[in-house]
């Protein structure tokens, strides 16, 4: 049904409109307690085989939503009714900001991908902060993604950071440090080790003095230069994060300017995986994103060392639904296989 909405309908209408009406629509859904709860009845994991633990917090499943879609933590309890096992809520910066002029966001169907040049568009950290105190009627693992506010210039991004992580850290059950979007002049930059060091040794201060410590992870680029992933995974160590998030959106294509993402960053997102697993081993918890459509996708991100896998693009193409469907199929997978827990599958292929 999905498909032949998209095919007739959604396809021709304005991809970001269609984003906001959406999101309207979730969060409308998040403030009607008895339609949510049934939903989250209906289509969240169950399975107790899927279920695994990562940097202390415990995860119905290891599939979850990738930050990008609901920018300020609008609609995070009804991704959770609809079946993602968490959800990555940003990027959320300090300062609100209206993003890059529009048009912004485009679908490129043949290769089932999309462009973005969003610029971090959002209500701010203390109104994303607002929405995070609300009491959760549904069990949600909410992550929250921050970046660095346009009009700060990098010589003060580590003071910006910290601005939000003071805000959001004590509500989120991780906190990711994005230094990775194309889409905000300069931020790539801070991917340079001497840059990162200083900003993710200030964040993780106010990371750990929250109540639980909230965990820290940074999320990094698929363009890097594999000497450049090692030096990350190599700061993650020394620093003492707890995990990595890989990757972000690719400027190597011949599209709109923006970061690609979808299917065709498949295949460098799998590369990095396995190139930072056979860096760190299970010394940090990797999450693996880009170009996850299927079971196929995850299963084999599981097996080269991902504990957790994360999807967006293809919930455009694949429906509300898409989450439901992958862990059935995902549950489906594992009895076939004759394994009691996904656990068991993570790191089974790592070099």
């Amino acid at each position: 049904m999905y498909r032949l909405l998209f095919s007739l309908v959604l396809r021709h209408l304005d991809p970001e409109r269609i984003h906001h009406l959406t999101v309207r629509a979730l969060a409308l859904l998040s403030v009607l307690p008895v339609v949510r709860k049934l939903l989250h009845r209906a289509l969240a994991p169950r399975d107790p085989a899927l279920r695994v633990s990562a940097f202390g917090v415990h995860f119905p499943s290891p599939f979850g939503l990738a930050a990008g879609f609901d920018k300020d933590a609008a609609c995070a309890e009804a991704l959770s009714a609809l079946g993602f096992g968490h959800v990555e809520v940003g990027t959320v910066t300090a300062h609100a900001q209206p993003g890059n002029p529009r048009p912004r966001l485009f679908r490129v169907i043949g290769e089932r991908a999309v462009i973005n040049r969003m610029g971090f568009n959002n209500a701010g950290a203390v109104a994303a902060a607002r929405r995070l105190r609300r009491t959760r009627g549904v069990p949600a693992i909410v992550g929250v993604n921050i970046g660095k506010t346009k009009v700060v210039p990098e010589s003060e991004a580590a003071d910006d950071y910290v601005t939000s992580a003071k805000e959001l850290a004590p509500l989120a059950d991780y906190l990711v440090v994005n230094v990775s979007s194309p889409n905000t002049p300069g931020l790539r930059n801070l991917q340079a080790v001497e840059l990162l060091r200083p900003l993710l040794a200030a964040v993780k201060q106010v990371a750990d003095s929250t109540p639980r410590r909230t965990p820290l992870l940074v999320k990094i680029a698929p363009d890097l230069a594999d000497d450049d992933i090692d030096a990350v995974a190599d700061l993650a160590l020394e620093l003492g994060l707890d995990g990595i998030i890989a990757t972000n959106t690719t400027i190597k294509h011949s599209g709109e300017t923006g970061g690609l993402s979808g299917r065709p960053l498949k295949a460098r997102s799998v590369e990095v995986l396995r190139r930072l697993r056979g860096r760190v081993g299970d010394r940090l918890t990797l999450v693996s994103v880009g170009g996850v459509e299927n079971v196929d996708d995850v299963w084999e991100r599981l097996l080269a060392g991902a504990t957790l896998v994360q999807g967006y693009t293809g919930m455009i193409y694949g429906g509300p639904l898409w989450a439901h469907t992958l862990h059935r199929d995902l549950s489906r997978r594992l009895k076939r296989h004759g394994v009691k827990s996904v656990t068991e599958v993570i790191g089974r292929t790592a070099a």
